[in-house]
């Protein structure tokens, strides 16, 4: 198979949509992002990279706190508006008809549409150029009730969706199941 170079590049596919939310001057608000990830297990931490204008992060800086709520392929209208207007020229939740809902910590609002909402308390953030990485510990985690299979998070339930970055700027949902995890390497071992 024959490569083409295409220089430095952040080509990593695909990259899951999430909305982090802050209170920013004492107003909730929520901003769309998709470089976001696991960074630790123990504590459990997660990484999200924001440009520097970006009227959420001024939030996340005031009170040091943040959501990261998954919302289902069924936001994707709400998802995309809140990634397209900024906070500090209109109301994200009132637009968008969002249910907001307290957890533990008081200056962190969550989405009751999402299925899945992560607090997070802001313990590092590395100015990398044009992002800012924060790293949040996850304080606590809420899961929507219906999206749970025997007590646990199902991914079929939860509905996630990702992003692709150009050409496609677009929007896919997960698919078909094609192996299981931790055993379908497990005929390779013999190779060895």
């Amino acid at each position: 198979m024959t490569k083409v170079a295409m220089g430095p590049k952040t080509l990593l596919y695909p990259t899951p949509v999430v909305l982090v939310g802050a209170v920013v001057d004492g107003k909730p608000n929520f901003m769309t992002a998709a470089w976001c990830g696991v960074v630790n297990s123990r504590p459990p931490m997660l990484s999200v990279a924001l440009q520097h204008h970006r009227h959420t992060l001024k939030g996340i800086r005031q009170n040091l706190t943040f959501s990261v709520n998954i919302p289902s392929s069924d936001m994707v209208r709400e998802t995309d508006y809140c990634g397209i207007i900024s906070g500090s020229k209109v109301d994200k939740v009132d637009i968008c008809k969002f249910t907001l809902f307290k957890g533990t910590l008081d200056s962190c609002p969550l989405i009751e549409q999402c299925p899945v909402n992560l607090e997070l308390k802001a313990v590092h953030m590395l100015d990398l150029g044009s992002h800012l990485l924060v790293i949040g510990r996850v304080e606590e985690s809420h899961v929507s009730e219906g999206c749970l299979t025997d007590g646990k998070p199902d991914i079929a339930k939860i509905k996630p969706f990702v992003y692709a970055v150009a050409p496609a700027h677009q929007y896919y949902g997960l698919g078909e199941i094609i192996g299981k995890a931790f055993s379908s390497g497990e005929e390779l071992k013999g190779r060895a």
